[in-house]
């Protein structure tokens, strides 16, 4: 078997290398290739979408190089934060650490500063936006997978995932029992001589369910009802998708015993209910006033 195995779908990857190439002797990841990936087809899926509602591309192309940075200042500091590691570490970014609630949270905050200055509606610059951010979550956590790590717990359904022991840092075997990062214990499993932990992919999971709501989306873009629309499914679907994908990891960032992404994700589905109602609500009673306005003045 190789270093990743899904016995459940008969599928086995023999050797899967965290470098993806290297330039005058500086390794590049693979993790940091397909943030790369997904943050130029992100900015081009935005740039398409404010084409088509007759909006300044110009204006995005600026928005996204802000943007980028932003959300790694903010992924990085998350997860310093977070994690109980010293912000004098921020820049040994190489050695991992990105969480992607704080580069959503750098990206709002660059967002909020960019309509402010630019003096724009912001609930219809999230609109544009919002589908490059899903792109560029759904490819980002496929980094995790070159990586060997944002899995979940002991897992034996059709996509459970076998992960070679060897392979997985931060993993220590004792006898028939591995220990991931020194607390989550994983029972060893021996496929044709190979010892395996045995997990939810949940890095997989994400993907597709970001994938799902992308899509969900992209249909729906076209028939929205307000302003703000596409950004509040956007909230709900992906604050509810992880909530429950966040339940089954086994490396969840933590204030005191509570996981940290558990916590803002249901804040997150919370208060996109709460808004969604009250802009649906708002733009019912502007069309009224519009048409009682109209039936007068007929």
């Amino acid at each position: 078997m190789g270093d990743i195995y899904f016995p459940h779908l008969n599928i086995s990857i023999e050797s899967l290398d965290r470098v993806a190439f290297s330039i005058m002797g500086i390794n590049i990841y693979w993790y940091g290739v397909f943030i790369a990936v997904g943050a130029i087809l992100g900015v081009m899926l935005a740039l398409n979408e404010a084409k088509r509602t007759k909006q300044s591309q110009d204006m995005y192309s600026d928005f996204a190089f802000v943007a980028i940075i932003s959300g790694i200042v903010g992924a990085r500091l998350y997860y310093l934060i977070f994690h109980g590691d010293s912000l004098m570490d921020f820049f040994k970014i190489r050695e991992g650490g990105l969480a992607i609630y704080g580069g959503i949270l750098g990206g709002l905050a660059a967002a909020i500063v960019f309509v402010r200055i630019k003096k724009i509606n912001f609930l219809k610059f999230a609109d544009t936006v919002i589908m490059g951010l899903i792109t560029g979550q759904i490819f980002g956590r496929w980094g995790n997978f070159f990586n060997r790590e944002a899995f979940g717990r002991a897992a034996d359904n059709l996509f459970a995932m076998a992960l070679k022991t060897d392979t997985v840092n931060g993993l220590a075997v004792k006898g028939q029992t591995a220990l991931y990062q020194g607390s989550v214990e994983y029972p060893v499993i021996t496929y044709n001589g190979a010892e395996y932990i045995q997990v939810h992919p949940t890095f997989l999971y994400e993907s597709i369910w970001n994938l799902a709501l992308l899509v969900l989306i992209f249909i729906c873009r076209k028939h929205k009802k307000f302003q703000g629309q596409l950004t509040v499914m956007y909230c709900f679907g992906y604050g509810i998708g992880r909530f429950w994908i966040e339940s089954l990891r086994s490396d969840q960032l933590k204030i005191g015993a509570f996981p940290v992404s558990m916590l803002v994700s249901a804040v997150m589905t919370l208060g996109a209910l709460v808004t969604g109602t009250m802009l649906y609500i708002r733009e019912k009673q502007n069309n009224g006033a519009y048409e009682q306005k109209n039936a007068k003045s007929s």
